[in-house]
C-alpha cells in the first residue's frame, strides 16, 4: 500500500506502442497515474476521454497523465483509435503495479464483493513523492478534481517542486 509523502514504488510497464515507461523518466514533472478496470467499457472511457480532453492543462501544469490497467497494449491501441485519445496508457497484466499502489483487490460491485481493479489514481510530485491518492473514485469528473487537486499542491509546493 502506499502512503502519501513517502516515495512512489518505481515501475517499468509497456505502453501501447510495446515501449517500456518506468518512473523513473518523469523526475521533475508530475505524474497522475490513474488505475481503471477496462478499456473501451463505459466508466473507462468516460474517464479516459475526460484526462485526455484536459490533457493540455494537465501539461501547462508540468504534468503527465498515464492510465493503467491490465490490458494488452494491442488493446490500449485499439482503445486510443476508437476514442482518439493523447494519453499513455501502460498495460499490467501481471497487476503488480496494480498491487503496490492499493488498486487490486477486495471491492463491492451491485452489493457483491469481488476481486478485481480498483479504479483509483495516485498523484506523484516532481521528486517522486505520492502527493495525494484517490482510493476509490467515480469516473465522470474525476479528471477535474485531480486537475484542481494538482494546481492546489503545485501552488503549496516549495519553489522547484
Amino acid at each position: 500500500m502506499i502512503t502519501v509523502g513517502e516515495k512512489a514504488p518505481a515501475f517499468a510497464l509497456k505502453d501501447q506502442d510495446d515501449r517500456t515507461v518506468r518512473l523513473s523518466q518523469f523526475a521533475g514533472q508530475w505524474v497522475v497515474l490513474y488505475f481503471y478496470p477496462r478499456d473501451d467499457t463505459p466508466g473507462c472511457t468516460k474517464e479516459a476521454c475526460e484526462f485526455s480532453a484536459d490533457l493540455d492543462s494537465f501539461g501547462g501544469l508540468d504534468a503527465v497523465v498515464l492510465g493503467c490497467s491490465p490490458d494488452d497494449p494491442a488493446r490500449h491501441r485499439a482503445f486510443i483509435q476508437k476514442h482518439a485519445l493523447k494519453l499513455t496508457l501502460l498495460s499490467d497484466p501481471e497487476r503488480t503495479v496494480m498491487q503496490q499502489y492499493g488498486a487490486w483487490g477486495e471491492k463491492k460491485l451491485y452489493g457483491k464483493t469481488t476481486v478485481g481493479v480498483i479504479r483509483s489514481t495516485v498523484l506523484i510530485d516532481a521528486v517522486g513523492a505520492v502527493a495525494h491518492h484517490w482510493r476509490a473514485v467515480r469516473a465522470a469528473g474525476h479528471a477535474e478534481k485531480v486537475r484542481e487537486k494538482l494546481r492546489t499542491l503545485r501552488a503549496a509546493a516549495a519553489p522547484g517542486i
